[in-house]
């Protein structure tokens, strides 16, 4: 059993906070304690997709079409989310 401790924080940080928690499903404690392990986790990326990032950015310098930003931050927005779908092909 662990003990809760309180935390303040500003109006706004806190709106935040509990909007993003409702998008989601959770509590704002269960929230915050999956953003604070996701902080302290290392990411560990296969040689092969970190060659594939390289080969996508250089057809973007090239001028290769990209997916707008906001299209992307919607999308991004979901995950975690009952709306979740897989990004579609492109």
């Amino acid at each position: 059993m662990s003990t809760n401790v309180q935390i303040e924080v500003d109006e706004q940080t806190a709106d935040v906070l509990q909007t993003r928690a409702s998008e989601l499903g959770m509590t704002v404690s269960d929230l915050v304690a999956e953003l604070a392990t996701l902080e302290g986790e290392p990411v560990a990326i296969e040689a092969d997709a970190i060659a594939e990032l390289d080969r996508r950015w250089k057809k973007i310098e090239t001028g290769e079409r990209a997916v707008p930003h906001k299209r992307v931050v919607r999308w991004l927005r979901t995950w975690g989310t009952p709306r979740f779908q897989p990004w579609p092909d492109q």
